[in-house]
This record gives structure tokens, C-alpha cells and sequence, in this order.
């Protein structure tokens, strides 16, 4: 894959509970802490190298933000650094949460 691929929320749900995806969340930590995707992974500049060394570069990884526009940036610099399936999740935390449940804390 030389660039990353859009996928719709409900996609995205099928293939999480098929556990045939990470979810990538770039959203700031607070809005993080706040709500997000159970299982998620907070990725930040900062932990972007233990992501990479944690992750198969096989897996499909879906990238989400707040409405699906700053994640394709992301997303690309992932194809870009190696991923091989790279999705930007379209409408990003804000569909998802419309009809799918998060979880808060900082766990990932």
C-alpha cells in the first residue's frame, strides 16, 4: 500500500470485533482520557517508536481523530514508515461515539 485508505465506521466496528484491526487514536490525552474506542492505542509523537516496535507492520491499523481529517495526515506517515493497510477512520470520534460505545481512562 503506498497510501492510506478510507474506511467507515461501521467497517471499522466490524473488523475491531473480528479483532482484525488496531485502532490509532491521535486525539490529545484529555480528549483521549475522555472517551475512546476500547483497545485503542493513544498514539502521540511521543510514544510513535513504541508503537511501531509493539505493532506488526502486517496488521491493518485504523487511524481516528476527532472528525476523520487530521487522522489521513497520520495516516499516510504511517504508510509512509512502513504499515502495509492503513485506514483513516471517515467522521472520527464523532460518528463513532453517535452509535458505538467508548470506555475513559488512559489505559492503552
Amino acid at each position: 500500500m503506498t497510501e492510506f485508505k478510507h474506511i467507515s465506521v461501521t467497517e471499522t466496528a466490524d473488523r475491531l470485533a473480528r479483532q482484525e484491526v488496531v485502532i490509532a487514536d491521535i486525539r490529545d490525552e484529555q480528549s483521549f482520557a475522555s472517551a475512546h474506542i476500547d483497545g485503542a492505542y493513544h498514539l502521540t509523537s511521543t510514544r510513535l517508536a513504541d508503537f511501531m516496535q509493539q505493532h506488526d507492520f502486517d496488521a491493518p491499523v485504523v487511524v481516528v481523530c476527532y472528525h476523520g481529517n487530521s487522522s489521513q495526515g497520520a495516516a499516510q506517515y504511517l504508510v509512509q514508515q512502513g504499515f502495509d493497510e492503513v485506514y483513516s477512520m471517515d467522521g472520527g470520534m464523532a460518528v463513532w461515539q453517535q452509535t458505538h460505545p467508548v470506555i475513559s481512562g488512559t489505559d492503552e
